[in-house]
């Protein structure tokens, strides 16, 4: 706010709560004093605040004479919040230009936090309800992973390489299953213990292949699901 700015929303708040009116010499001291404070808090933005309405509920709400922090506190609260809910978007400009790049996140953010523009909540898209034929869509597509990136990932991930070639063959998922020798979660390797001289566990490794008994549970999962589903198409 400038200094005309300062003025009218002294002349406001003196509408309000006529205590806060000062004439002569305190006047223009109060008007440097606001003036001082209150410079880079603006009068009023396209996106939601209000100098006047911060000075309202403020009146609204003590018994006391507002003062220059009592503006300048919900301006914080403002930009702190907007500055929450944004994420960078990637600048428009060569992301060689350092100096460019960095200028337009700047200014991004500035004008974000002065309520100039609103923020870009991308993380707001992971919070939304999950589309009913995303499954279906999914279904149709298939993985998203090619076959030959798969392939070439093969060898980095040796569980999962054998988890999938299994389901493919139509033998049943281990992993689907929680491993009851060495606890392994559900979608997890199963884990082989190091043993020191001292019969210590000394550290875990992962295990390409599931332990037996895992499998075992997963089979006969796999044949009970089965078995339900056979049962009401025989009746």
């Amino acid at each position: 706010m400038d200094r005309r700015e300062i003025a009218a929303l002294l002349a406001y708040i003196g509408r309000l709560d006529p205590r806060t009116i000062r004439i002569g010499g305190e006047a223009r001291d109060q008007l440097d004093q606001w003036d001082e404070l209150l410079g880079d808090v603006p009068m009023a933005t396209p996106h939601g605040w209000d100098a006047r309405a911060a000075a309202r509920q403020r009146i609204r709400t003590s018994p006391y004479p507002i003062l220059p922090a009592d503006i300048a506190r919900p301006w914080e609260s403002y930009r702190r919040d907007r500055l929450g809910r944004h994420t960078d978007p990637t600048p428009s400009v060569d992301p060689d230009d350092q100096a460019a790049w960095t200028s337009e996140l700047v200014g991004t953010r500035r004008a974000v936090a002065t309520g100039s523009a609103q923020p870009a909540q991308y993380r707001a898209i992971t919070s939304g309800q999950i589309d009913p034929e995303l499954k279906a869509r999914l279904r149709e597509v298939g993985s998203c992973i090619p076959p030959g990136a798969r392939a070439a990932l093969a060898p980095y991930r040796p569980a999962r390489a054998a988890r999938e070639a299994a389901v493919a063959q139509g033998q049943p998922d281990a992993l689907g299953v929680r491993c009851a020798w060495c606890q392994a979660q559900v979608g997890e390797p199963c884990r082989r213990r190091r043993i020191g001289p001292d019969d210590g566990a000394r550290g875990i490794a992962p295990r390409a292949t599931p332990h037996p008994s895992r499998l075992d549970l997963a089979t006969a999962r796999q044949a009970q699901e089965t078995e339900q589903v056979q049962q009401p198409a025989m009746a």
